[in-house]
């Protein structure tokens, strides 16, 4: 997990210049998004745990050490301090499957300058990508209601811990079930699977496959109908599920799967010839280049869909695959610090979110104070890491889907709404923020 050269260089060479000039104290950089994609309403935070796991492990052993010598950059002080280094600062962040909004942080780094410089790169890369898959998979999860989803995207995903971890940020918000075997093995979400369309084409026919996958496969099979005659193969998985039954056997049929066509009519059709034929019981899956907004129409057609597995769009996040997501200096040496470049300019100081709740615990507005500040409302910004340690276990992962689901059902209802420009929950900069940052600027001149 720590791989410790998995960073900018810039990490190491401005790590170098604060070891030479003897800069140790104590730096705040908060990490946040500026700006919602405009195809978002909310974002949902993910990533946390995998931060917090390598700023504990965080080591330089001997190659890694011995690397960076040969690049002629560094000192032999400083490449001494790195054998030495361990991360011995504080975090706080939002609860993972909170959703949030812009210009809020949902990450505090407390710790000398050069731990908290240094581990930029890595915290940003892991709580980035989770927090886009995850605000995909929450999209999916309001589209699809009540309806089962399966994350099928690690063969799209950009590379493999991508599709690893994109599992995981699936699952918090909102899938039941991966395709994913490492990720049911790590972290314990539920697995999924039906077949290829080479499992048919490889053998003599359509029915004999059917067939085969039903006597190896241990418990109810999901068969894929739409490789030749999707019609045909529905009437050919109903012949079979009755012949199971007439012969007792143990096996049985689960589900059908449609990849292709027009999904909403093709499952119309087979849910006719299943029902009219006996095979109420055997649900339907859809899959094939599936995303919230075709999961929306198919659901709101009433179309007979009992799950769906999203792959390309989820673990890409095609409509909105990066963030404007940044992590920056707030405080040092007890002073507040604010960067003014134009488009980028930070509120200054160490921030608290304040969320307020209305009726059946509806999110109404945030807002982002001086730590502090009192204010109305829960303040989100918990502390998960002390001294270099966290300072309790991760929560299980199905603890954090259920947060963020009813996190998610909190959010008035135009914000759940997947179309453009619904609005987003109001986020209010406090009064005391603004006259620091007005005084900081003054200052500057």
């Amino acid at each position: 997990m720590t791989r410790p050269l998995l960073l900018d260089l810039y990490q190491l060479t401005m790590a170098q210049s604060y070891f030479a000039l003897g800069m140790n104290d104590c730096a705040v950089f908060e990490l946040f998004v500026r700006s919602l994609p405009r195809n978002r309403s909310f974002l949902v935070a993910a990533g946390l745990a995998q931060a917090l796991e390598y700023l504990e492990g965080l080591r330089f052993g001997r190659a890694d050490i011995d690397f960076l010598a040969s690049l002629d950059l560094f000192s032999v002080e400083f490449l001494q301090c790195l054998r030495e280094f361990r991360f011995t600062g504080s975090v706080h962040a939002l609860p993972e499957g909170t959703p949030f909004f812009a210009q809020e942080p949902i990450l505090r780094v407390t710790a000398p300058i050069l731990e908290a410089q240094l581990v930029e790169s890595r915290i940003l890369n892991s709580v980035h990508f989770q927090t886009v898959i995850a605000s995909k998979a929450a999209r999916c999860a309001l589209a699809a209601g009540e309806r089962q989803l399966v994350d099928f995207g690690l063969r799209r995903a950009h590379e493999a811990d991508a599709g690893f971890y994109a599992a995981r940020a699936a699952y918090i918000g909102g899938f039941h079930a991966t395709a994913t075997v490492e990720a049911g093995q790590r972290f314990g979400i539920p697995l999924s699977g039906t077949m290829a369309h080479s499992f048919i084409e490889a053998q003599a026919s359509e029915g004999e496959a059917f067939r085969n996958f039903v006597a190896t496969y241990p418990g109810a099979a999901t068969l894929l109908i739409d490789t030749y005659d999707t019609e045909r193969a529905a009437r050919r998985v109903a012949d079979l599920a009755h012949e199971l039954e007439q012969a007792g056997s143990s096996r049985r049929i689960g589900a059908v799967r449609i990849d292709s066509g027009d999904l909403g009519r093709e499952c119309r059709t087979v849910r006719h010839i299943l029902d009219s034929l006996g095979c109420q019981d055997i649900q339907i899956v859809v899959s094939g280049g599936l995303d919230e907004q075709a999961i929306g129409d198919l659901v709101r057609d009433a179309a007979p869909i009992d799950a769906f597995g999203v792959g390309t769009a989820l673990d890409v996040s095609a409509d909105a695959p990066a963030l404007d997501m940044a992590y920056k200096l707030q405080e040092y040496a007890g002073k507040p610090r604010r960067k003014r470049s134009p488009g980028k300019a930070t509120w200054p100081g160490v921030k608290q979110v304040y969320r307020e709740r209305g009726a059946q615990s509806q999110i109404v507005r945030d807002e982002v104070a001086l730590a502090e500040e009192t204010a109305a409302g829960e303040a989100l910004l918990v502390e998960v890491m002390r001294g270099g340690r966290s300072v309790a276990p991760a929560p299980p992962l199905a603890q954090i889907r259920t947060h963020c689901l009813q996190e998610l059902s909190a959010l008035p209802a135009q914000v759940r709404q997947l179309q453009e420009d619904t609005g987003s929950i109001p986020v209010r900069i406090s009064d005391a923020l603004r006259a620091l940052a007005a005084q900081l600027d003054a200052e500057v001149g």
